[in-house]
């Protein structure tokens, strides 16, 4: 009779654990943002090409990151980006300068000769301890063989708590940036 007491405790055990479920978040982008067609006008458009948005190894994972004090981050196991990080950044970022530029070319691919060409570094895009979102790193553009560099840094209050409210928070704090970027790029076009 003894001998079935850790066996019964073990069936206990393993029935009362639960499964662990993973979610995946996609920031999304501007949702009017209109696709870039190609026609004879096109060549006589502004263009920006968005060659490059890169993100630290802590980033550059499939968890959504946390910063739970002043020294220490988390990368969530089970709150998965659905895709790569960059690649996302990359896409909202044309999403959003379309949208910002209305009547410009902006494209995640080479558009000719005559095109602005914008790189991002992004160091830091994670929600925080005292529930803030920061985001954060600096953009260069080269406009005619002339170099513009700009630093950036936002710092938004996350509405609600949670992965979904964070990506949410984080979706609108990049096209903040998006919006001041597009500022720029038409002061210098």
């Amino acid at each position: 009779m003894m001998r079935w007491i850790p066996v019964a405790l073990a069936l206990i055990v393993s029935g009362c654990s639960s499964t662990i479920e993973t979610h995946y978040y996609q920031l999304p982008s501007a949702s009017n943002a209109a696709a870039a067609t190609s026609n004879s006008a096109d060549t006589l458009r502004p263009a920006v090409w968005v060659e490059h948005v890169s993100v630290p190894d802590y980033l550059a994972g499939n968890g959504v990151v946390y910063q739970s004090s002043d020294v220490q981050y988390v990368i969530a196991a089970n709150n998965l980006w659905a895709s790569p990080l960059d690649q996302q950044l990359q896409q909202t970022l044309v999403a959003n300068l379309s949208e910002a530029l209305p009547g410009w070319l902006v494209s995640s691919m080479p558009l000719g000769e005559q095109q602005d060409k914008l790189n991002v570094n992004v160091t830091h895009f994670h929600g925080r301890y005292d529930g803030q979102v920061v985001i954060g790193g600096d953009w260069v553009l080269e406009h005619d063989g002339k170099i513009t560099k700009r630093p950036f840094s936002l710092t938004l209050p996350q509405s609600e708590d949670g992965y979904g409210a964070l990506v949410r928070t984080l979706a609108k704090g990049w096209q903040q940036e998006a919006g001041a970027m597009a500022q720029v790029i038409r002061t210098i076009n």
